[in-house]
């Protein structure tokens, strides 16, 4: 998922900056862009830029969060409802990422995170 998303961005970086370089090659001589247009173009640009850093830094710092709720869930026992199954319930023996997902280790079942509904101690 991320990495769809990090290239949907880098495409549409790499289309901002073809855009803005064919205004630059293709406007009038006589009657160049405003400065202040262009100025604003860049800003926006740079807008993108730390827009996409902290949406970033944000994803990893959700995943970190995910990971240590994970890690202290590690000998409790967890009530769960699998996606379209009746509810279980077991202790959890590990936490792992699998495909960028937290999941636990209860028994013989990997159950992501969010399909924990109740912890007891």
């Amino acid at each position: 998922m991320a990495t769809a998303t990090t290239s949907l961005t880098g495409a549409s970086q790499d289309q901002f900056l073809q855009l803005l370089v064919a205004q630059l090659q293709n406007q009038d001589p006589l009657s160049p862009t405003d400065s202040t247009t262009f100025i604003s173009q860049l800003a926006t640009f740079s807008q993108l830029q730390e827009t996409q850093k902290q949406s970033a830094s944000f994803a990893q710092m959700l995943k970190l969060q995910q990971l240590t709720q994970g890690t202290s869930l590690i000998g409790k026992t967890v009530e769960y409802t699998p996606t379209g199954g009746a509810a279980a319930a077991g202790q959890v023996s590990a936490v792992a990422v699998q495909n960028g997902n937290v999941v636990l280790a209860i028994g013989n079942a990997t159950v992501p995170l969010d399909q924990v509904t109740l912890v007891t101690a």
